[in-house]
């Protein structure tokens, strides 16, 4: 079940909060407009499972909206956190863990204030499709250094900021495509692989793989692969 931390920091922007909480109730659709996160989901699981094997492992999964990645990293006998700034979406999040019988404990708190309750306690930490949402960056990556063991494994994805990402991710999956909601994505705030990195290394933590993941229009298929253009994934470790 959720539980509500009152004290929750600034870096939050209460648009991009606004935004999914109005989608919410859609979260477990596999045909609403968080299809592609549902066929994205079983790729970067078990990219994640390969890398740092969840079973028995204590993990976070921050901004974990409707809990998608959080209910299925439990499913793989992980003990499972999630936290987001949506009360709809953790709602929902609960109601579905609820219904599936899948214990994840879900949190109404920012990543800066767990990690200052919780730091060091989490074998695994992941923080998906979420750093572009945010307007601090860095303070989310540096608070998930503060939150994993020393050793322990950090998970992020993200997207890259050039013409072809805007063309693909906003362009063509917000108005061609229409798999995503209209305004889903501000092109601003996407990152590229070397500012990630680079906010990675200064919150002292070490980038072990990163991986491009692609979608062919014509088969409808997701795949990961070496191409970083538009979206990508990051697996650190913390020294």
């Amino acid at each position: 079940m959720s539980t509500i931390s009152c004290n929750t920091s600034v870096n939050v922007d209460p648009s991009e909060i606004q935004k999914f909480s109005d989608l919410a109730h859609r979260w477990w659709d596999p045909s609403s407009e968080f299809k592609p996160l549902h066929e994205i989901n079983p790729l970067r699981l078990e990219w994640i499972n390969n890398l740092a094997p969840l079973a028995g492992k204590k993990v976070i999964d921050i901004g974990c909206g409707g809990g998608i990645l959080a209910e299925s990293m439990a499913r793989k006998n992980a003990q499972v956190t999630g936290i987001d700034l949506s009360d709809k979406a953790l709602k929902v999040a609960d109601l579905h863990s609820l219904e599936s019988g899948v214990q994840v404990r879900y949190e109404k708190i920012s990543a800066e204030d767990i990690a200052e309750r919780e730091a060091g306690q989490y074998d695994i930490v992941t923080c998906m499709e979420m750093l572009e949402h945010v307007p601090n960056p860095a303070s989310v990556i540096r608070a998930c250094t503060k939150l994993v063991k020393p050793g322990g494994k950090v998970f992020f994805s993200t997207i890259n900021r050039n013409p072809k990402a805007y063309l693909f991710a906003i362009i063509g999956a917000e108005y061609l495509l229409q798999m995503l909601p209209k305004g889903t994505h501000d092109y601003e705030k996407f990152i590229t692989p070397a500012e990630l990195t680079q906010d990675i290394r200064n919150a002292d933590l070490i980038v072990d793989a990163m991986k491009g993941m692609s979608y062919n229009p014509l088969t409808k298929i997701y795949s990961l692969n070496q191409d970083t253009s538009v979206n990508y994934l990051v697996a650190c470790s913390r020294p």
